[in-house]
């Protein structure tokens, strides 16, 4: 997995991110209620909840493949950027309409604002040749 210091350099962002997003994807899915001030009441915000669990799912697949395999690695990267700078704008958006949230999500804000930080700082790198990845 980690080859080398370069190699760590470029994954664990990816890794982070998979060790965070998957296991919120299923209390998303099954339990949003356990961790967030949630309550669904309708058999539609219970299919809203699980299919953002697909969502997180199926883009932590993707990371996961970047981790093993260096074909993957830089469109793991790329997704991984978008994703957690979707989740900033949204969350900010939110916070200027909707008021400050609980501390979990203030938290998340700024987590996802690293990561998404650090993932265009592996892109942009010179120090981080996606063509030397093996």
């Amino acid at each position: 997995m980690f080859k080398t210091q370069q190699d760590f350099i470029k994954k664990i962002p990816l890794v982070i991110s998979v060790c965070i997003v998957i296991p919120i994807s299923f209390f998303y899915g099954f339990n949003p209620d356990y961790i967030f001030d949630i309550q669904l009441q309708t058999i539609d915000e219970q299919n809203f909840f699980k299919s953002v669990m697909g969502l997180y799912l199926g883009f932590s697949i993707l990371w996961v493949l970047g981790i093993l395999n260096h074909h993957y690695l830089k469109m793991a990267i790329v997704t991984n950027v978008v994703f957690m700078f979707s989740l900033v704008f949204g969350r900010v958006l939110s916070l200027f309409i909707d008021g400050i949230p609980s501390f979990g999500y203030l938290y998340g804000t700024f987590a996802e604002f690293f990561l998404g930080c650090y993932g265009i700082w592996v892109l942009t790198n010179k120090n981080t040749n996606f063509a030397q990845t093996k």
